[in-house]
């Protein structure tokens, strides 16, 4: 019988929570690079760019890679011989209560706080629950003596475009994924990894997909052998299929809109198979590890020298410089999609709750608390900051939750622009074009490289709405580009191939 100390185990998540919130996996930032080396699309290239420069400040600095630090997922392969050696007052705690306990510690870490964003109601009244708790916990059970876990920090940027299917026998499953691609947009921040899960049953398909993405990237090696293996196949076929569709990193267009493809497959009825699609994003978080009692788990910084190569800031922008205090709809009116801007000024933060409470508050004919005319709107939630930072990491959230909105905010307030993440849906744009507005597009997943731009920082209203209060920035040179002009026009493969 091994006996592991439950505050070894508690102390080992908090530790991995905050270790995966600024570094990224080795095989990760090298798939990064490639994909940068071998990239032919410029706006592609540059947000790859920002990708590799995040990774490396986040590193340096202990600062989160993405402002959205996840919902943790705690994965424990324990052995029938292990016996856990309870905690002070809870003798035999349960495995979900100590998963919680690491949560907490590492969300509410005082030298870096990471964001909260799980809600106790659904359907109620949706209140966070402020140390992003409860842990989403999965426990195997097995034969032997060892504690394996998996510590996973999952954005909602990517499990928001999971995707299932019932699929016949003798269809093809590199057929459904790639139908699906097109219609998950760039919300998921490409590049990525995707998981599938085939067989099963619908629940078990589902976390295959998502457990399926927690090992290394290691596609070009398989490229590099004999395929006899119908695992490896799929693998290599979806993974060209993929990048051969030109979605390329963030939608704009390009080579590189995968990293990688894992499958996990499971015995299944004869008349069945199930196939689930889980993407994970350019935040990729985790770690995997194990416990034998000789203490809390031990995680040994990366070499430094993989970031040796990338910059250690983006190279004299030659965009557009733009103030955000003197903009006017004309100057709006000569951008073009494409162009790259850079925006100093004053700066409106505001996500959904702050957009349908606005909505509401106009429906009403009641004032806003904030004049939105001839103003941005940037999409975020940040990270809380720390001492001698004016924001924790701010990075872009998916614009396509606000797009209902648009039509409303954009003729009844005077609101000049708006700035996020990823495509825009026909509404957006119809809305776009007929005020003769502008969506400007930021990094997602390089949230910690956007902050560097925000030189203050303030909350306006709707300080209840945490996270998604809205907050006042003065930003200086925040790098964004033309995603839809005032005409219309998109940059987004999404966009274009739905026109």
């Amino acid at each position: 019988m091994r006996v592991i100390a439950a505050d070894d185990i508690i102390k080992s998540i908090t530790d991995a929570l905050q270790f995966v919130s600024y570094y990224h996996p080795r095989d990760f930032v090298l798939a990064l690079k490639n994909a940068y080396r071998h990239e032919t699309s410029p706006s592609a290239r540059n947000a790859l760019l920002q990708l590799l420069i995040n990774s490396k400040l986040s590193a340096q600095a202990h600062r989160p890679v993405c402002q959205d630090t996840g919902v943790a997922h705690i994965f424990f392969k324990m052995g029938m011989d292990v016996r856990v050696q309870g905690i002070k007052g809870v003798p035999t705690p349960s495995l979900q209560s100590l998963a919680n306990l690491g949560v907490a510690g590492a969300y509410l870490y005082p030298e870096n706080p990471l964001r909260a964003s799980m809600i106790r109601r659904p359907l109620g009244d949706r209140s966070n629950t402020g140390d992003n708790t409860p842990a989403i916990v999965h426990i195997e059970l097995v034969e032997g003596d060892a504690l394996d876990i998996t510590v996973v920090a999952k954005g909602g940027g990517g499990d928001v475009k999971a995707r299932y299917a019932m699929l016949n026998p003798s269809d093809s499953v590199a057929d459904w994924v790639v139908s699906q691609l097109p219609g998950m947009g760039a919300g998921w921040c490409p590049p990525g990894v995707l998981g599938l899960g085939v067989g099963g049953t619908p629940e078990q398909a589902m976390l295959m997909a998502k457990r399926a993405l927690f090992t290394p990237i290691d596609i070009q090696d398989v490229r590099n052998k004999s395929i006899t293996d119908p695992v490896e196949s799929l693998r290599l076929e979806v993974f060209d299929r993929v990048n051969a569709l030109g979605i390329g990193a963030q939608g704009l267009g390009g080579d590189h809109t995968i990293l990688d493809v894992k499958v996990e497959q499971a015995p299944s009825h004869a008349a069945l198979l199930p196939v689930a699609l889980m993407p994970n994003c350019a935040a990729t978080r985790f770690i995997n590890f194990s416990l034998d009692g000789s203490g809390p788990a031990v995680f040994e910084d990366p070499d430094p020298e993989i970031w040796s190569d990338i910059p250690d800031a983006l190279p004299v922008a030659q965009g557009r410089s733009v103030n955000l205090d003197t903009l006017t709809k004309q100057e709006v009116g000569t951008w073009k999609a494409g162009e790259l801007i850079l925006l100093s000024g004053h700066l409106l933060t505001a996500r959904d709750a702050a957009h349908k409470r606005m909505v509401d508050m106009l429906s009403r004919n009641e004032p806003l608390p904030v004049s939105l005319q001839d103003r941005a709107i940037y999409y975020v939630g940040p990270v809380d900051p720390v001492k001698g930072e004016a924001v924790g990491p701010a990075g872009p959230t998916t614009s396509t939750r606000m797009d209902k909105f648009m039509p409303v905010l954009l003729e009844q307030t005077g609101l000049l622009l708006t700035v996020g993440k990823a495509e825009r849906g026909p509404v957006a744009i119809d809305a776009i074009k007929k005020n003769k507005s502008a969506y400007l597009v930021a990094v997602g997943g390089a949230a910690y490289l956007v902050s560097k731009a925000v030189q203050s920082a303030r909350v306006l209203a709707f300080e209840d709405l945490g996270m998604e209060a809205i907050y006042e920035f003065v930003v200086k040179d925040m790098p964004v580009t033309v995603a839809v002009d005032a005409l219309g026009k998109s940059i987004h493969w999404m966009s274009q191939a739905r026109n």
